[in-house]
């Protein structure tokens, strides 16, 4: 991982998870999770990465919970909708 990456890593933790902001609240302590919709196989780099409660990462009610198809249907947006977030908020 390059000095890049981590800083940036580092800022996008900082914001608290990105599905608790867009529902009225803040939680701190995520996980970085790496954008998968419209990846295919390969994963995408370390500046491609969402921040996420345990629950909305890789709870019954998160990304990998409900999967990518799954989760925009249950919240109403997408993964790639909390990037252009992420990436607004740290522009």
């Amino acid at each position: 991982m390059t000095k890049d990456e981590k800083k940036w890593m580092s800022a996008v933790a900082e914001l608290g998870c990105m599905v608790c902001k867009r529902l009225g609240y803040d939680t701190p302590g995520v996980e970085l999770h790496h954008l998968r919709a419209g990846q295919g196989w390969g994963k995408p780099d370390n500046f491609h990465v969402i921040p996420l409660c345990f629950r909305h990462h890789r709870g019954n009610d998160g990304v990998h919970g409900l999967g990518t198809k799954g989760f925009p249907k249950h919240y109403g947006f997408t993964e790639q909708d909390l990037l252009d977030d992420v990436r607004r908020l740290l522009a």
